[in-house]
C-alpha cells in the first residue's frame, strides 16, 4: 500500500481557527495531499498551534480569493 501522492497542488488547506462564528479567526498553517486512494491525507505545516482548533479544508478555485478578504 502506498500513501504517496504525485499530485504537486495540495488538495487541501489547513488552519487553525481560535473563536466562534463572526468572530472566529482563520489563521493558514499547512497544505494537505490527498492518497491516491482516497483513504488519508499527508500534511505539511509551517506553523504548530498551541491553540485553537485545527481545520482542514478542500481546496476550491474561489477560496484563494474570497478567504482573502475575510481574514479567512
Amino acid at each position: 500500500m502506498s500513501n504517496d501522492t504525485t499530485n504537486t497542488t495540495p488538495t487541501h488547506s489547513v488552519y487553525v481557527v481560535e473563536g466562534k462564528g463572526d468572530n472566529a479567526f482563520w489563521t493558514k498553517i499547512g497544505a494537505a495531499w490527498q492518497h491516491a486512494d482516497g483513504n488519508g491525507l499527508n500534511l505539511t505545516l509551517t506553523l504548530l498551534p498551541l491553540d485553537g482548533r485545527v481545520v482542514i479544508r478542500t481546496v476550491k478555485a474561489a477560496d484563494a480569493t474570497s478567504r482573502k478578504g475575510r481574514g479567512q
